[in-house]
């Protein structure tokens, strides 16, 4: 089994995104004030996931294979790295550095253990 799709793996994977969704949110409550703070806490990260959810490339093993926009996987590859690593960015920004560095060395580390995948993606 290729490591990248390991279930372990997939299941880090799911953790890190659910991870990266949570950092939008904080970044929307942190730069929002008032009553927006209600509604940006909440649409920054929906936002995030549907583009998330929408974009995919067809086949995807890591993935439930289907799609609503076929994407090519490059373009995807790039959506991913801007998710999982716009997460850390997003607690940079708060000031919350130590957590961002943490976040994006388990963001390295999982991608190299995931190479496999990567490059299917951009393969196709």
């Amino acid at each position: 089994m290729r490591l990248g799709y390991h279930p372990a793996m997939l299941g880090l994977r799911f953790l890190l995104e659910l991870t990266a969704l949570a950092c939008f949110g904080y970044w929307a409550w942190w730069v929002s004030s008032g009553g927006l703070r209600y509604v940006a806490v909440v649409g920054v990260p929906v936002l995030v996931a549907v583009a998330w959810g929408v974009f995919a490339t067809p086949g995807d093993e890591s993935r439930s294979g289907g799609t609503v926009v076929a994407t090519a996987g490059a373009l995807r590859l790039l959506l991913e790295l801007a998710v999982f690593f716009g997460g850390a960015a997003a607690l940079y920004t708060t000031g919350r550095v130590v957590l961002a560095l943490v976040l994006t060395g388990v963001l390295v580390a999982y991608h190299a253990a995931a190479l496999d995948r990567l490059g299917w993606l951009i393969r196709h």
